[in-house]
This record gives C-alpha cells, structure tokens and sequence, in this order.
C-alpha cells in the first residue's frame, strides 16, 4: 500500500487508465496512509473522505464505460487551504475565514479537476501573514516527517510534508512574496521533494485567499500558484493543466507554454552560485560541491558565476516595500495582524549578527511597509522592471542558474521570525530562509527545487534550478537532466 501511495501521480494516471488498479484502491490507499500519520504530522486540516470515495466511484464507472475525464482520471490530490474549494472549508488558516466555505472553486482547482483529479483535502499553510515553519492560528503545527522536532518549512508547509509522507500524489501551493518570500521551494527544500514556482502572471490566482473574499485584488505582483511532487514529471504534468490566461484574472497574459529543444547534458551550460548573498551552511555547500562535480563529470558545462552590478541589499529593500504595497490592504487591518507585523520587522532587525542584519534590515523601509503610498508603489515598480531586466541579460548565456535553496536546512521548532544558528553564525530568520529565493520573487523568474542530499544528521537539501522567464518548460527539460545525474530523492523512513 505504501509503494502505491508514493507512485508518481502520471505513473498511476497510468494504471489506472489501463485497469491495473482502480481509482477507489488508489484513493483507499491514500486515506489509509493520511489516518495513520497525518495525527503526528498535522499535514492535511480539512479531509474529503466522502466527496473523495464518491468521487473515485465515478472515476471507475466512466472508465468501465470507455470515458476518460483527462490526464489526472482517477488521481488523489490535495491542495493548499489557500485556495477556495467549492463546498469545502478553506480558511487560509486565518481565525475570520475558520467556518467559510466556498462557492465555487479557484482556477487551479477547477482546471485539475476538470483534469480528472480527486480531491482528498486541503493542506495546512502557514497564516495568511506567513512564516517559514507551517503555523497559524486555527490549526496544531506541521511537524517535518524527516524529524518531527523540525517543521515543515512554509508558507506551503502542509503542501510539502503531504507529498513527501505519501499523503498524496500532487499538490498546488503558492510562492508568496510577502514576509514569507519562496513559500514553495522552501518547503520543497526542508521536506526533500520537487518544487515549480513558475513566471510570476503564468497561472491564475484566482480563488486564491491571501486577499480576503470580497476585498479588493490588490496582490498583482510576487505571488504565483505552482505545484509539489516527487519528480520533475508530476511537476511538469500538474504545471501544465494549471498555467495559462483566465477570464477571472485578465491582466494574466495569453503567453503559449514554450516548445524547447530537448538537448543533451552534455550541450547544457549551466552557472552555478553557493556564495551570491550570504554563506550557505558547510553541508549545503559541500552537496552542491559534489553535485556540480557530478554534473560537470557527465558533460555539462558548469561555471561558478554570479551576475555583476547587482545590488542585493537593494534588491532585499525593494522587495519589501513593493511586499508592503501589494498585501497592505489584501486583509482588514487588525491587531493581530499588526503586532506579527511588528514582531517580524522588530527580529528581523534585532537578532543575528550585525553584518547579516544589515542585508535585510525592514526597519530601514519600516515606515513605508506600514503606511504604503501610491508613490511608493509606482516608484517600485519602475525599480523592479530595472532589475528583471538586468537579470534578464544576465541570464541569456545559460541554460540555467544553479544555486542553493537556503543558507541553512530545516531548522528545529522556535518563535516565530527568531534567528538560526549556521555553522556558529547568528543570521536573522528571513535572510536564513529567504536570501537565495527572494530575488526571483521579486524578478518573477521561474525556479524549480529538486532534492539534493542530506545533511549528516539526515536532513534534505534541495537544489534551486532558475530558468528564462516564460521558459518552464525548458527549464523542466534542464532539471530533469540534473536530476537524473544526482538522484537524490529519498522518501523519510517510517512512511
């Protein structure tokens, strides 16, 4: 049962398509491995056990009448509780939104639907203020299936921990660029799975809750849907059915997925980076070492580069005064909001060693991230086309830009936004886990997470793979490459 609930998704599209094991197994199955950790875990906050057993009955009469529903027939997904679901709570883990229940679906969940997927729940995130370590204030903690003194990583936390303790075959989180910058890779990376955060206005987010419903859309930039697997086909399958232009979201442009030349390993040109913002923890950087080895030894071109001219402090200070102007009025404003405001800037600012503060330090923009101005934002937003388009030139010679997730692995379970220890460094906790992925929130550029390695004491590693803007599918044909010469996706023992 076990070996089936850790198949890849377009593997059991699969055999289910081809009778040798049917929807209403596969959906048992998963059920049967949700009742016996999700306890532990905490991973999945709202089940569909009726509606998904109904659902995979269905799934196998159309089949016994030669219907196939699409590529997903049959196939158990959970999705993040950030995104509405007709007729089933979604609460963003937000107190206000603990009894809401939609009345339709967001994009993503009616496009895998259509796709023929079965929903088996909604996985616990992060509040809709965000934080690295999978809490909020309505469900118990995600605990990391690797070690349960750890979390899960976040703001897709609960996203993460389900794929990768075989609670399900896919799953839709979202990459935020709030307080919380790479709410899918760093998850992805802390739970050792795959991870897509694709170009920033490629799929619709519509549905999805970080403005409260009924409010005004207000997050328009740094914030994109995206899928977990465990393998770079599942992420490319799901990204699939879930990308393109919606008539809920028309400023989504109707830019065609790209049709890329499948070339070799040996014909890639690949930069890779350990050291382009902050020091990177001695084991992240004695993998990378090694997988760059591993790479250069099947024939790809790998060089140890990172784009000139670039200021990275700046980068960090535009990213959240543009943060402010995007989610300033996505939610009322209320205390408790405020005060995990003030607690973030307030620790940000205030612990870890001094040089490391000073690269993100939100005091420094503090007034602006409290009280936004329409000048604000246009002046943003002429800062951030700067930077995407010199990131944009620096990247035209490479097939794609390898660099590590974070600075450090998962962490244990602390306060919120309190420093981490690296290697005997104090770093502040945002600069910790978001100093290699926060510029391609802000740049929009799409990045994949493939597992890497391990720390000593058994942690995952992941590996951060950023491509082309509108260049995903590209950018999977280059992971897929790296990942065949690393191989280094291990499922937590126990599951």
């Amino acid at each position: 049962m076990s070996d089936l609930t850790f198949t890849s998704a377009y593997q059991l599209a699969q055999m289910i398509r081809d009778r040798t094991v049917s929807a209403t197994e596969v959906v048992e199955a998963y059920l049967s491995q949700i009742a016996k950790h999700n306890s532990v875990l905490n991973a999945i906050c709202t089940l569909n056990i009726d509606g998904a057993r109904s659902r995979a009955k269905q799934a196998d009469e159309a089949l016994n009448k030669g219907e196939l529903w699409g590529a997903l027939h049959g196939v158990p997904i959970t999705i993040k509780d950030f995104y509405e679901t007709q007729g089933l709570r979604t609460t963003a883990g937000y107190k206000p939104l603990q009894d809401y229940v939609p009345s339709q679906n967001a994009t993503v969940v009616s496009r895998l639907l259509s796709a023929g997927a079965i929903l088996l729940g909604k996985t616990n995130p992060s509040d809709v203020n965000g934080t690295y370590q999978g809490k909020n204030d309505l469900f118990p903690r995600v605990n990391n299936p690797w070690n349960l003194d750890y979390p899960s990583g976040g703001s897709s936390g609960g996203s993460a921990v389900a794929i990768a303790a075989g609670f399900s075959a896919l799953d839709v989180g979202s990459d935020v660029g709030s307080d919380v910058a790479g709410s899918i890779r760093q998850p992805a990376h802390c739970c050792g799975i795959y991870g897509l955060k694709p170009t920033d206005g490629r799929v619709s987010l519509a549905g999805h809750i970080l403005e409260v419903p009924n409010r005004p859309t207000c997050i328009r930039q740094m914030l994109v849907p995206g899928p977990l697997a465990r393998s770079i086909e599942d992420l490319r399958l799901c990204f699939s059915l879930i990308a393109g232009s919606d008539l809920r979201r028309p400023e989504l442009p109707p830019v065609p997925l790209d049709a890329p030349d499948d070339k070799p390993i040996e014909a890639l040109r690949l930069a890779w980076s350990d050291n382009f913002r902050v020091p990177v923890a001695a084991d992240i950087q004695s993998i990378l070492h090694a997988a760059i080895n591993q790479l250069a030894e099947r024939g790809a071109t790998v060089e140890n580069w990172s784009p000139s001219g670039i200021d990275w402090t700046a980068a960090q200070q535009l990213y959240y005064r543009l943060a402010a102007c995007n989610y300033r009025y996505a939610q009322p404003t209320t205390w408790s909001a405020v005060r995990k405001t003030l607690t973030f800037i307030w620790r940000e600012s205030t612990q870890g060693e001094a040089a490391l503060r000073k690269l993100g330090n939100p005091a420094q923009v503090l007034k602006k991230i409290l009280s936004p101005s329409l000048k604000d934002y246009v002046q943003a937003l002429d800062e951030r086309d700067t930077f995407m388009a010199r990131l944009d030139q620096a990247l035209a010679p490479w097939d794609a830009w390898l660099t590590p997730v974070a600075a450090t692995p998962a962490f244990t379970h602390r306060p919120a936004w309190s420093a981490i220890d690296i290697d005997g460094v104090s770093y502040p906790h945002a600069i910790a886990n978001g100093a290699y992925i926060m510029p391609f929130n802000l740049s929009g550029h799409p990045a994949v997470v493939i597992p890497m390695g391990q720390t000593q004491n058994g942690l995952p590693i992941g590996l951060q793979i950023v491509g082309k803007r509108w260049r995903e599918m590209e950018l999977l044909n280059v992971a897929q490459k790296v990942d065949d010469a690393i191989c280094a996706f291990r499922r937590p023992a126990g599951y």
